[in-house]
């Protein structure tokens, strides 16, 4: 147990038992926990620009500490001139200590950082407990030099829980110190 993420020692030392006294659990296992995190940069562009690609590759490394998949697509649209299995995007399936270290930075240090920051919607839940949310830009990890970007992308960060409801996510979530809207 050397190196702990700082977020799932609280999570196992603070949030666990308050959950279960909250919620009346009669086992540890019906507490809701953190499954995966997936974030994905959608590179548009790179149908055009194979650097593209790379770049937001690369950012991802840096941002996450993990070398992304290249995501294709799924099928031809001719208006967007994409053809099936052309490259797309990158994204990374983060579990375990790199999630936690992830969503520790993501929460306390990048959201922060976003400029007229008034609160995550707490709307962005899919009914079976798993949060999805939009980042617009990806200057606002510390990881990433300003100077040395081509161009600002957005990104997609989807956490998945165990948790049945949206309410159960949500609490969960809040204990963890995602920043929602009062």
């Amino acid at each position: 147990m050397l190196n702990m993420a700082r977020l799932k020692t609280i999570y196992n030392e603070k949030i666990v038992p308050k959950l279960m006294k909250e919620n009346k659990y009669s086992s540890v296992m019906e507490v809701p926990k953190l499954t995966k995190v997936t974030v994905n940069i959608g590179v548009g562009e790179a149908v055009q620009n194979a650097k593209a690609l790379d770049a937001a590759s690369d950012d991802l490394t840096k941002i996450t500490g993990q070398k992304p998949i290249i995501t294709r697509a799924k099928k031809s649209i001719s208006n967007f001139k994409l053809r099936e299995g052309a490259k797309i995007g990158v994204s990374v399936t983060l579990r375990r200590e790199r999630m936690y270290e992830f969503l520790d930075r993501l929460m306390n240090v990048a959201i922060p950082r976003i400029r007229d920051f008034r609160g995550i919607s707490s709307k962005s839940f899919d009914g079976r407990g798993n949060f999805n949310l939009g980042v617009r830009e990806q200057i606002i990890f510390p990881e990433i030099d300003y100077d040395s970007i081509d161009k600002i992308r957005g990104m997609n960060v989807a956490i998945t829980t165990t948790a049945k409801t949206d309410e159960e996510s949500r609490q969960l979530l809040t204990e963890l110190g995602m920043p929602f809207k009062k």
